[in-house]
């Protein structure tokens, strides 16, 4: 599949998920990496109006996972987060946070994998720590 197609697909498979509720969007991809964003809006806010963690680690666990099955490319793999850690640094309110995922580890079994959440002047906002387990 070409990136556009790669695009597409992970977008579609996220109809009706957490990943639809929290306005997640897969928005590049390359021969490492896999990157998707998410609006900061009322949607995600904590009480306060900044930008909830819980929701920039399911941005983070959302692409650091569909990252195993693009970079890998294999469609039969099964694949479940079993370990995140995150630093929030950085404040959001308003605009996008975007998530990249490249692998730290690419094993057969488990994968580790650094992702980047930036605002859109590409401030470091969050850094987290994704361990997957993937079966066949």
């Amino acid at each position: 599949m070409d990136k556009e197609q790669v695009l597409k697909y992970c977008n579609a498979i996220c109809d009706n998920t957490l990943m639809e509720t929290l306005g997640i969007e897969f928005v590049d991809v390359g021969e490492n990496f896999l990157t998707a964003r998410m609006a900061v809006n009322a949607k995600v806010h904590q009480p306060d109006g900044v930008l909830h963690g819980g929701a920039t680690v399911a941005l983070a666990e959302t692409v650091g996972s569909a990252a195993v099955f693009v970079l890998n490319k294999n469609p039969n793999l099964t694949t479940r987060g079993i370990e995140i850690s995150a630093n929030h640094l950085k404040g959001v309110k308003e605009g996008f946070v975007y998530a990249k995922a490249t692998p730290i580890h690419n094993g057969k079994t488990i994968q580790l994998w650094e992702i980047r959440v930036t605002d859109d002047q590409k401030n470091l906002i969050s850094i987290c720590k994704l361990t997957t387990l993937t079966r066949a």
